[in-house]
């Protein structure tokens, strides 16, 4: 078996390459971040 085949046999894991649109994962994310500071301040917790 060659290295070519070893690779084409092997099992997708779901990795990083598998993810959809980053732009809307890091929109998101920032999103979240906004939010979190925005209850943050307003509780009075910092």
């Amino acid at each position: 078996m060659s290295a070519n085949a070893a690779t084409v046999t092997r099992a997708r894991t779901g990795g990083p390459r598998e993810d959809g649109p980053k732009i809307l994962e890091h929109v998101l994310g920032w999103t979240l971040v906004v939010v979190l500071a925005m209850l943050v301040t307003q509780l009075g917790l910092l």
